[in-house]
């Protein structure tokens, strides 16, 4: 029985290993020869398990140990469903490599969709029955609520795909909508409320914290034509979708400007890797968010549709570059992880093996952009695939030793 957060985090963290390790076998059956995969239902798994299994998971962990005070341990409570979910997502981790969308797959993807509407009424409801409140909460209950809002897309897909009535556009639009509020509803509103809570324990008060929450609120629904602009929308939700772009802008700007003046402090009693870790994690959403303003450009928004590379570019910048490099810092702020050699080497190889991704996605995008060739971007992004394996296989190893 996984009894705190430090054990939960050991199981997470497994899990983004194997992750990675799907990953490798991807990357490796696009550069050689692997007949005996199927690069799509594999590629199905690896992105359902990586949000089940890694973020999802640890998220839930983190915001249950939000719950923790010196009169209980609420990891008893939730354990339960903290373990529903591993089952389901190994479970999607087990079947999709076999059937692809199939009964059993469909199965554990709507089990997991259950646990996640349980964990949003328990939690809800331990929010607002704790004594002690936190400038965080509110962050953390719009973050339930996208969560529960982006299932429609994953029920609209899994219909589509058990009746084989899936049209293309139909498809993309129903993969974007759950895209769309797992990465900017569910992942960022749970990682920005955790982040205000631990500023929170340490004495800083976001000024502008209300006005900051508001706009980015008010801009993720209309932010999701984002990913729909290749769709015939109207005139005047595209309006709504430059107004969405102009309140996540400004409120990056006063979110930043908010704990500017506390820098200093805050990285004076913030160790090494949790430190590089959190600030690597803030440049890389202010590149996302830049990306995503830029998408506004109906020009710029059809290369970028248009092009897988840049699409699975952005994807991985904003799955590893913003929300696992910020996750694995608030663990290391908060003392989840075990910090030695070891760990701090794993660290290290796994954001050179994301920077090195990154780096060749962007070069062969530029590529395919002008119709130019790059070669050995297959080699180059398998072996960007194994430095990330191998950092966080370093990691995990560092965290064997008991607590």
């Amino acid at each position: 029985m996984v009894k705190n957060a430090t054990g939960w985090f050991r199981v997470s963290v497994f899990s983004l290993l194997l992750v990675s390790f799907i990953g490798v076998l991807l990357r490796y059956k696009i550069a050689y020869s692997l007949p005996f995969v199927n690069q799509k239902y594999l590629l199905d798994a690896h992105s359902h398990f990586a949000f089940n299994g890694w973020v999802t998971q640890l998220i839930m962990v983190l915001l249950v140990a939000r719950l923790d005070t010196k009169q209980q341990n609420p990891f008893r409570k939730y354990a339960w469903i903290l373990y529903c979910n591993l089952i389901t997502a190994y479970g999607m981790l087990l079947t999709f490599p076999v059937q692809g969308y199939g009964l059993y797959s469909i199965s554990f993807t709507t089990l997991s969709i259950f646990v996640a509407f349980i964990f949003t009424f328990v939690y809800w409801r331990d929010l607002n029955r704790g004594e002690q409140k936190s400038p965080g909460d509110p962050w953390f209950k719009a973050a339930l609520s996208f969560n529960v809002l982006s299932s429609v897309g994953a029920f609209a897909l899994s219909l589509m795909m058990l009746t084989k009535t899936a049209h293309p556009d139909q498809y993309l639009a129903s993969s974007y909508y759950y895209l769309h509020f797992q990465y900017n509803g569910w992942f960022f509103f749970s990682c920005t409320g955790l982040l205000v809570h631990k500023l929170n324990d340490w004495k800083i008060q976001l000024k502008a914290g209300k006005t900051i929450f508001r706009l980015f609120a008010a801009s993720c629904i209309p932010a999701y034509f984002l990913s729909a602009l290749w769709l015939p929308i109207p005139f005047w939700v595209y309006i709504l979708v430059i107004v969405a772009v102009v309140f996540q802008l400004l409120g990056f700007f006063l979110l930043f400007q908010s704990v500017k003046p506390h820098l200093k402090r805050l990285i004076s009693f913030v160790s090494f890797p949790g430190k590089w870790l959190i600030g690597l994690s803030v440049v890389a959403l202010a590149i996302k968010i830049v990306l995503q303003a830029s998408s506004t450009v109906p020009a710029l928004s059809k290369l970028a549709f248009g092009f897988r590379s840049i699409v699975i570019g952005y994807l991985h910048l904003v799955l590893l570059g913003v929300f696992t490099l910020f996750l694995l810092g608030y663990v290391v702020i908060n003392g989840f992880m075990q910090i030695n050699k070891t760990a701090v080497t794993g660290i290290v190889i796994f954001i050179l093996g994301i920077i090195l991704n990154e780096l060749v996605l962007f070069i062969q995008g530029v590529g395919a952009i002008s119709y130019t060739s790059v070669p050995y971007t297959n080699e180059l992004l398998l072996g960007a695939a194994l430095v990330m394996f191998t950092g966080l296989l370093f990691l995990n190893v560092s965290q064997r030793k008991p607590i």
